[in-house]
């Protein structure tokens, strides 16, 4: 497993969040992506690969996902 160093990545929240803080933020870091709930910004954080990230948010936006 390759440590991941996001200490400086820029989070961005859902469009879609409104005001609530019940929301997911994402982080690019070269050629991974960091999702992290936005309510714990100092807790746990899901690395995908880039080619991941970019699959599933093209399933949701398809509708595939539901």
């Amino acid at each position: 497993m390759v440590a991941l160093d996001l200490s400086t990545a820029v989070w961005r929240r859902s469009s879609r969040s409104g005001a609530t803080s019940n929301c997911v933020e994402m982080a690019v870091a070269g050629s991974a992506v960091g999702v992290r709930d936005s309510k714990d910004p100092d807790g746990p954080v899901l690395v995908l690969p880039a080619t991941a990230w970019m699959h599933f948010v093209t399933a949701i936006r398809s509708g595939r996902l539901g």
